[in-house]
């Protein structure tokens, strides 16, 4: 391709990113406004919003799919890369070939199976009255969109042969899918972990190897034709209680944005700035506070390692145990309420959310007191306190930082004493946020709608990873998968210390190869039932599940968090692995303690 000609290319794929970003801005922005007006009506003038919910499950479907390409092809798309970083150049140029077929046969089955559906289904929607094929049809055009990107990147990073290349294997792959099963296998969910994995070792996204592992099923006797695969996921996507996920993106954006957090983060000094390692301490309880606004580790690890970072390094620290303290306090905020890891595993088992979110006080209060406990053990090399805060001083800031508390507090308690549903609850933050934010003239509409873009691309390569998981989900109870790993977890017994043990060591070995995201969406279904058996609380071991699966964002090789940092910071993620054991070891201790309390409390209630 000659220089003006990629010149070209690359400003029309630029063009077509931003186009994309600010649609699914414009989407999250209508959701916003349906969602609020239906609580407004529902609270204020006691009657409900007729069609808001199914307005809303629309709007949200329609920002996976205009987010998919997003989630493809840009930062936000979740490849594990580590193993392809091993080989030699041209080890590395075939493997990115391979995974670009992957992405594109993974994207083709949304493409060409959206249309199909499209096609053949009928109906109209119970309220609102739309025509049903327009969700699949969204869905396919997501899917055409992700492969028109991927090739374009692909065609200017690694030349056309490459492109071509990829789409060669990549609809090979597709057309392979589609032949009749000459091979019966009597698992075939077995052969789509299988094919996904590979995908994923190649560096392919999560949610794209999903979906060609479950298409390639079907060559093995996989239950799931193609329509069926791209049903599955839209109905995965199609529930009112992943709306809080954007929302709570939304209001964390916003109060990063509007100098909130911040704020926060000066309170924090106050209170703990002068004991040994203070600015770390600082670090730690500020990730606390913003926990409760934000509900997305990765956003506070970003925050972090932008505000909390530098300012580490200028006090002496070294930039490896810098990055390692801002990526381990960052794990909290998925423990925390308002917790996104604790709405996914809702969305995955029905288990109560309001119930998650006590459960994730508890624990995040048990972690955080480790982590405390880790840096002031461990940081014995930086002479880092300053100076006792006054308590005019502690005042000040205490007062500074209420707007960000408040609303922490307007959200758990409206959830946890039933006053609003999740979702409610979140756009309630979303307003309270913009409203805060608008009145202390911290952000404009230039802000906001910045906020708006990162918080709907974030959304949308979350709400895709959800849609892929459904399909894959079924077929594991198609093949009733949750038999065989009950089996497995009860290996040394089926009291409930060694369901624990077991469940735990299985979590974390999926932990160092599975996305946090995809592990609960996998992995809980089928753990509860053998949890429950033995007698231990649901909602305490799904607690326990989140806990050991956010400490593998800090484990390598793919440790989200320290990945996030490192990128930041520009500083080698081995390095920032290796700073993070101290406070790795931490973790596991409160882990342990955590899960023979919760292994402990069935005997304890039957005193």
């Amino acid at each position: 391709m000659t220089p003006p000609a990629a010149g070209r290319a690359e400003r029309a794929l630029a063009r077509l990113v931003l186009g994309l970003e600010w649609l699914g801005a414009l989407l999250l922005a209508a959701l916003f406004l349906v969602v609020m007006a239906a609580v407004i009506r529902r609270y204020w003038l006691g009657s409900g919003f007729l069609g808001a919910d199914e307005a809303a499950i629309w709007l949200h479907v329609g920002l996976v799919a205009v987010g998919a390409p997003l989630a493809a092809s840009s930062a936000l798309a979740m490849r594990l890369d580590v193993f392809v970083k091993l080989l030699p150049p041209g080890g590395r140029r075939v493997a990115r070939i391979l995974a670009d077929a992957v992405t594109v046969q993974g994207a083709l089955v949304l493409c060409l199976g959206g249309a199909e559906v499209a096609m053949l289904v009928g109906g109209r929607s119970t309220v609102l009255g739309l025509p049903e094929w327009l969700r699949f049809a969204a869905f396919a055009c997501g899917g055409g969109l992700t492969v028109l990107l991927i090739l374009g990147r692909a065609g200017l990073e690694r030349g056309p042969a490459a492109a071509l290349a990829a789409l060669a294997i990549g609809t090979g792959l597709y057309a392979a899918a589609q032949l009749a099963p000459l091979v019966f296998v009597e698992t075939p969910s077995l052969v789509a972990a299988a094919m996904a994995a590979l995908g994923l070792v190649l560096g392919a996204p999560i949610p794209h190897a999903l979906l060609a592992g479950v298409s390639l099923s079907s060559a093995f006797g996989g239950t799931l034709p193609e329509p069926a695969i791209v049903q599955n996921s839209v109905s995965g996507v199609s529930k009112f209680l992943l709306l809080a996920i954007p929302f709570f993106l939304l209001a964390g954006e916003l109060l990063t944005a509007g100098g909130l957090a911040d704020r926060l983060v000066r309170f924090a000094a106050s209170l703990v700035g002068h004991w040994r390692a203070g600015l770390a301490q600082t670090a730690l309880l500020a990730s606390v506070l913003f926990s409760g606004a934000s509900g997305s580790s990765v956003a506070n690890a970003a925050f972090g390692a932008k505000v909390m970072a530098p300012t580490l390094i200028a006090r002496g620290y070294p930039p490896a145990k810098a990055g390692a303290i801002v990526a381990g306090v960052s794990m909290l905020d998925n423990i925390i309420p308002p917790s996104i890891a604790f709405l996914i595993l809702a969305t995955a088992t029905n288990l109560s959310v309001g119930s998650l979110l006590v459960g994730g006080f508890i624990a995040g209060a048990i972690l955080a007191l480790a982590l405390a406990a880790g840096i002031h053990l461990t940081m014995r090399d930086v002479r880092d306190t300053a100076p006792r805060a006054s308590a005019r001083e502690r005042k000040e800031s205490f007062i500074g930082a209420l707007p960000a508390i408040g609303l922490g507090i307007v959200v758990v308690v409206g959830i946890r004493f039933g006053l609003v549903t999740v979702t409610e609850a979140s756009a309630l933050a979303v307003a309270y946020a913009l409203v805060v934010c608008l009145l202390l003239r911290s952000l404009g509409a230039a802000g906001v709608m910045l906020a708006l873009r990162k918080a709907a691309t974030e959304a949308a390569a979350i709400g895709l990873l959800i849609g892929a998981s459904a399909p894959f989900a079924f077929l594991l109870a198609t093949d009733q998968i949750s038999a065989l790993i009950s089996g497995l977890v009860t290996a040394l017994g089926a009291g409930p210390f060694a369901v624990m043990l077991m469940a735990n060591l299985l979590l974390l070995l999926a932990g160092l190869v599975l996305d946090i995201g995809a592990a609960i969406l996998l992995l809980a279904p089928l753990l509860l039932p053998a949890a429950v058996a033995a007698g231990l609380d649901p909602v305490q071991f799904g607690v326990i599940l989140v806990v050991n699966l956010m400490i593998h964002g800090l484990t390598p090789p793919l440790g989200i968090l320290v990945h996030v940092v490192s990128g930041i910071l520009r500083v080698p993620a081995g390095a920032v692995f290796r700073a993070v054991l101290p406070l790795l070891a931490s973790l596991l201790l409160a882990l342990a303690i955590l899960s023979c309390g919760v292994a402990a409390w069935p005997w304890l209630r039957s005193l």
